[in-house]
């Protein structure tokens, strides 16, 4: 498998979402996971390959598009409609690609494993974010 391939206008939060507000620090589309830069307090792409610890320590979900500098709404918890197709009952983890959602077929020998959260329909991932301490 590959990433979900994620429509960024189909992106929508729910009514039991947790939204944190901040700063993108990078430009960012709506879909994206990402953290938050401690040095900057800017949000950034996530990467659970990148040689830097914080990288891999997701905060949430881009709830809209932003360039550097712009405002960015993150969805921390709960469920979204992440604008792709999921597989209902699937755990969906964060990708080795900048930003990206995953299966775990997908994340590779060396890179950490952040589950994300679980498919309760072919649309709406019920975002829990897992950092477990763990690398393939």
């Amino acid at each position: 498998m590959a990433d979900i391939s994620i429509t960024a206008a189909n992106v929508a939060v729910s009514n039991n979402a947790v939204v944190e507000h901040g700063t993108a620090g990078t430009t960012v589309t709506a879909g994206q996971v990402v953290y938050k830069n401690t040095a900057t307090g800017k949000y950034e792409l996530a990467d659970a390959d990148s040689a830097t610890a914080a990288v891999k320590r997701p905060i949430g979900v881009a709830l809209n598009g932003a360039s550097n500098g712009q405002p960015l709404a993150i969805q921390k918890s709960g469920d979204i409609t992440i604008g792709g197709t999921l597989v209902a009952g699937t755990a969906y983890y964060l990708s080795p690609n900048p930003g990206g959602i995953a299966p775990l077929s997908d994340v590779l020998s060396g890179d950490d494993v952040v589950l994300l959260g679980l498919a309760k329909s072919t649309t709406i991932l019920s975002l829990d974010i897992q950092i477990p301490g763990v690398t393939l």
